[in-house]
């Protein structure tokens, strides 16, 4: 089976390429933007036509949320164009293509988790490129799995959980959004979930669609935090303790609207597919390695 992901340089992608590439039986082609740029669609389909994947993982994303407002070409070049240059090259080989979302194509006006069958109402450019692109994946190549996650982190790469602790280097205090809440998910579960989908479509089980995937339990961004300072504390990687200030959000204005609510309901990957929540504690016990 050969599998083909891109963005490899990113945090999901860099927990797949290391799951993937255990399994046995798979040809794995991971390429970053300089070695594919999928928004040049002759470029896919020459790499496309030449691999031939029997899987395409799309895990490129533009993802600056704030920077999107003023660099949306960019962001719709990224998020709408290039999932759509994949999606027509895995259509015309019959392909399968799993495609990387967010919590950002909702409003965040619900009280309740969000189900897939819920209404999108993207409130920033970066969550309108976002649906944008899901829309295009699906109109391209029936055999497709759009996974909306969101919060995501890792040892690597640029996540709040690494922020806290690059913050926790030069202050004593610090205030965080306490109006926002979500599921905080590590990207070697997002990573695993998707190794396990990969695994039940081979075997045939075909459930295309859309489906979320998000960690437990919800919580605010300062309550996240709050445990992040907790863990370094207790396991002596940071001395001192951090005082975390619950602030609103419009005391923490930025360009692009945040989501009130990205609680995603995860009850249909969970039935479809086995795959139970992402447990974001469990991923945080060994604290130090993202503090390196």
């Amino acid at each position: 089976m050969n599998i083909l992901v891109t963005g490899k340089n990113g945090q999901i992608a860099r927990c797949l390429v290391k799951q993937l590439s255990t399994l046995p039986d798979v040809t794995l082609l991971a390429l970053d933007r300089d070695q594919l740029d999928i928004t040049d669609p002759i470029r896919v389909n020459k790499v496309i036509a030449e691999f031939s994947p029997n899987i395409i993982i799309n895990a490129a994303a533009y993802t600056s949320v704030d920077n999107a407002e003023q660099e949306s070409a960019l962001a719709y070049a990224v998020n709408r164009d290039g999932p759509f240059n994949l999606a027509v090259a895995a259509n015309n080989i019959n392909a399968i293509i799993i495609h990387i979302s967010t919590d950002y194509v909702f409003a965040g006006d619900s009280l309740a988790a969000y189900v897939e069958t819920d209404n999108t109402e993207p409130q920033s450019e970066y969550g309108r490129s976002k649906l944008a692109g899901e829309q295009a994946v699906a109109r391209a190549c029936s055999q497709h799995i759009i996974l909306r996650t969101g919060w995501a982190f890792a040892e690597h790469g640029h996540n709040f959980v690494n922020t806290m602790l690059h913050l926790a280097k030069t202050k004593t205090s610090i205030g965080v959004v306490a109006d926002q809440f979500g599921g905080p998910t590590y990207a070697g579960d997002i990573a695993n979930a998707i190794v396990t989908i990969v695994k039940q479509l081979v075997d045939g089980h075909q459930a295309y669609g859309i489906y979320h995937y998000s960690g437990f339990p919800y919580v605010s961004w300062h309550a996240f935090a709050t445990k992040i300072y907790d863990l370094v504390v207790a396991q002596g990687v940071l001395k001192q303790p951090i005082q975390v200030t619950p602030i609103t959000t419009l005391d923490y204005p930025t360009p692009a609207k945040r989501p009130a609510n990205s609680r995603l309901n995860c009850d249909k990957i969970n039935q479809e597919f086995g795959l139970v929540q992402s447990d974001w504690q469990a991923a945080l016990v060994n604290i130090e390695e993202y503090s390196r």
